[in-house]
């Protein structure tokens, strides 16, 4: 008889968005004459661009003839996106990061839980808590975690890094040493930044202890202010023990179309072993490429147009994110984050649970975000909510907070 993967059956409960998508389905069929606001799943809400849409019909009419048609795509994706990238992302800030170091995907999260095959089963990862739950959750499904405990939300064999208002919600490096270290800037779900300095710290523990950094800069776009880096390359020593992990979703709207990106230089080694080498290997294994179509529509986004419009999209999703703290913390919330990033990581009231809350906002304002706790043990007392709604339904939000 065949066995099944028993790492799977160790995941506790469903996937975090999954939960709350039931919880809201089953408000609205109870209760069909209520008005949701969404502001939990990180999802866009804004068309795309002009440049994107001519794109996507150009190579669309391309595949319409012998002489233009594209089939499978190069394993690392078609050198003209990643040339753009690697000019665009990296060397106009002054990191050397080659095209053929950059491997197209079809999204962040899938990279961000494909990652991990590159480690052995034995590895120590570490994770900041809160936590997008992917990096935990695939690791578990690798038999990596060890044992989950119900009562902590700890896993044995997780380092955990606490991550608080203490600490500005930038976690300390870890006095226990990791194999492989989880690091999201500028964070989900929290909204914090860290400015270079701190991440040149990061940097050289990983480089002194021999440990790799998982870095998701998914929502670099979003960085406002002075001194925070957009790349984990902008440190020094970063090739050597950094894999750099984007996304075109959240910063050109491309969460319909999926396309993202993952850089692994090929300084970064384990003795003999090139784990550059190893993700192609993976990479031409079990994936077939973006689609040519969204592959030309990444390439889009980096030309002036194309930079225009992203800085549109962004500014207009910041412009959300004010909206949402500034009115929340007039109402006496305590709020943190929306500045360089587009999530308001907001303190429950009242000494409320965040999933209590949770209910109590759909219920009585029939609001929706996602509660700290699903992000891990440190996130309890928290409410995630996204900017990536309208202009309107930030503005109804607000309105249906302040009649609690």
């Amino acid at each position: 008889m065949f066995k099944v993967n028993e790492n799977y059956l160790k995941l506790p409960g469903s996937y975090l968005f999954s939960t709350i998508a039931k919880k809201v389905n089953a408000f609205t069929e109870a209760h069909p004459d209520r008005t949701i606001v969404r502001l939990g799943i990180g999802d866009v809400t804004q068309p795309l661009g002009e440049p994107v849409i001519r794109a996507l019909h150009d190579a669309v009419a391309e595949m319409a003839y012998a002489e233009t048609f594209h089939g499978y795509s190069p394993d690392l994706g078609y050198s003209f996106l990643r040339e753009a990238i690697a000019s665009g992302d990296y060397k106009a800030r002054g990191c050397e990061i080659e095209p053929d170091e950059i491997f197209v995907s079809d999204g962040a999260k899938s990279d961000s839980g494909n990652i991990q095959e590159l480690f052995s089963e034995d590895s120590r990862i570490a994770v900041c808590d809160p936590v997008y739950p992917v990096y935990v959750d695939s690791n578990v499904m690798a038999g990596r975690t060890g044992t989950y405990d119900p009562k902590t939300g700890y896993w044995s064999n997780v380092i955990y890094m606490p991550c608080t208002a203490a600490n500005g919600f930038i976690a300390d490096l870890p006095k226990e040493v990791p194999d492989v270290i989880y690091l999201c800037f500028p964070n989900n779900p929290t909204g914090a930044a860290i400015t270079k300095d701190r991440l040149q710290d990061w940097v050289d523990y990983a480089n002194k202890n021999g440990s790799v950094i998982i870095y998701d800069a998914a929502y670099e776009a979003y960085i406002s202010e002075k001194d925070m880096p957009h790349s984990i390359y902008e440190c020094e020593g970063a090739r050597t023990c950094a894999i750099e992990i984007r996304s075109f979703s959240k910063n050109a709207g491309f969460t319909g179309l999926r396309l993202g990106y993952t850089v692994v230089p090929k300084d970064l080694k384990c003795g003999d072993a090139s784990l550059h080498d190893m993700w192609a290997r993976r990479h031409g294994t079990k994936f077939n490429g973006a689609p040519y179509i969204v592959q030309r529509a990444g390439a889009a986004c980096y030309t002036d147009e194309g930079r225009a419009m992203i800085k549109s999209l962004v500014g207009y999703y910041m412009e959300n994110a004010r909206t949402i703290r500034d009115g929340l913390e007039k109402l006496g919330y305590t709020c943190y984050g929306g500045v360089n990033s587009p999530y308001v990581w907001m303190k429950t009231p009242d000494g409320m649970t965040s999933w209590d809350f949770f209910d109590y906002l759909l219920e009585n304002a029939g609001v929706v975000g996602t509660p700290g706790s699903g992000f891990g043990p440190n996130g309890e007392g928290y409410f995630r909510l996204t900017a990536f709604g309208s202009h309107e339904n930030s503005k109804n939000a607000l309105e249906r907070f302040a009649k609690l």
